[in-house]
């Protein structure tokens, strides 16, 4: 793989490479973006780069980027969370290897993902390693969310910011690479930049093709046929929050139409809201299409 066959963010393509054509690369990085957009992609590239010997463009021929193909490079190290956590003990076994020199590259690279998974602990105990790294060690952090981050991590560390993929730039992907036609603008506008919301969102196209189908004419309904024909919010609960955000979609296409559908949005936002607090779930959908049937009627 090399950054060409990566899509989007090609300012941050640049960056890149000139940090490492340029031997002008740092002891911690923080790849900062929405989830889904391929910075882990970038991060494995990034290493890649750092750890070649040979320094010659996608090079595919060298010790270093030999076995970092077959994922068996010694100086790679990859840090993962676990069930969303990543415990002071993962850091503390990174940091005892982190004094031993290179075996193969003149650089080591650790990438931890997910990093804003990190107990404060595991961060405060990170902390050590990024005060005073070996000059031959990279560390890159990859984050969603970087207020979960410790200002004493950030501050130590540079930020790589990556921007969502535009629509027509991730759609032509989709389509090209995974053969996926016949997507809605509600649904392109649904991805939010995001090749992991792009597919997830595909595989379950027939669910928000109905939803079109039903939101778009919901004047024609009465409560009773809503529901039975929406009987489909009430078997999806582990993808409700997708759901609710796409029906939020069709009703932004239509706020010209009345003032109405500024009302249905906002029922919609504390559906979510009741919902991540745990009401019932049943209840909390019955409620969200009374709601609107009742504004409606």
């Amino acid at each position: 793989m090399d950054f060409e066959k990566l899509i989007g963010n090609e300012e941050v393509k640049q960056i890149l490479k000139h940090t490492v054509e340029s031997g002008k690369i740092l002891h911690s990085y923080i790849f900062q973006g929405i989830e889904g957009i391929g910075k882990k992609k970038f991060a494995d590239e990034f290493a890649k780069m750092i750890l070649c010997t040979s320094k010659v463009t996608n090079c595919t021929e060298c010790k270093s980027c030999i076995e970092f193909k077959s994922k068996n490079h010694p100086d790679f190290f990859e840090i993962l969370s676990d069930n969303q956590s990543i415990k002071i003990e993962k850091i503390r076994n990174m940091q005892a290897t982190v004094l031993e020199k290179p075996i193969v590259s003149n650089h080591k690279v650790y990438i931890i993902d997910d990093a804003d998974f990190m107990t404060k602990e595991a961060q405060n105990c990170l902390l050590k390693t990024l005060e005073e790294p070996p000059v031959y060690v990279t560390i890159i952090l990859i984050v969603s969310n970087e207020s979960k981050l410790l200002p004493t991590i950030k501050s130590r560390c540079t930020k790589i910011l990556f921007q969502p993929i535009e629509n027509n730039t991730l759609n032509n992907f989709l389509q090209e690479k995974y053969g996926y036609n016949n997507l809605t603008n509600n649904m392109v506008n649904l991805f939010q930049g995001s090749i992991k919301r792009a597919i997830q969102i595909q595989e379950k196209k027939e669910i928000y093709m109905e939803l079109d189908k039903i939101f778009l004419e919901h004047e024609k309904y009465n409560i009773l046929d809503a529901m039975n024909n929406l009987e489909l919010l009430y078997k999806n609960k582990e993808i409700i929050d997708e759901l609710l955000d796409y029906i939020k979609i069709i009703f932004y296409q239509k706020i010209k139409k009345g003032n109405k559908y500024i009302l249905y949005i906002e029922e919609i936002e504390e559906t979510k809201n009741r919902l991540k607090f745990n009401s019932n779930y049943d209840i909390c959908i019955d409620r969200l299409l009374f709601k609107i049937w009742e504004e409606n009627n």
